[in-house]
């Protein structure tokens, strides 16, 4: 499985960053193509500091290919154009292939 996340810092103002996520981000996040599932978290706490990071974002895919194909579809590009209509600077935007341990 390939995974995307992204990690947002703090906004300047955190009710209008969540209410516009809600109502307009994730809504057109829904709909790219090839997305096995997603998920989201406002509370994001760090063990024993502070938190950089408000909101964290993730989406899960086949493989890379399946989420290159998301994000150059014309959901995924309306996804991006979004960005910067809420984001605060300094989102970061990773993506890995994951792996399960074995058992033992």
């Amino acid at each position: 499985m390939h995974k995307l996340v992204v990690l947002y810092p703090h906004p300047a103002d955190p009710a209008a960053f969540e209410s516009y996520y809600r109502t307009t981000h994730l809504p057109l996040a829904s709909r790219l193509p090839g997305k096995l599932g997603h998920r989201f978290s406002t509370t994001v706490e760090a063990q024993g500091q502070e938190s950089p990071y408000f909101a964290v974002y993730e989406a899960d895919f086949a493989d890379e290919a399946a989420m290159v194909a998301a994000l150059a579809s014309p959901e995924g590009r309306a996804v991006q154009d979004d960005v910067p209509n809420y984001a605060p600077e300094g989102t970061v935007v990773l993506h890995y292939e994951t792996e399960t341990p074995p058992e033992r």
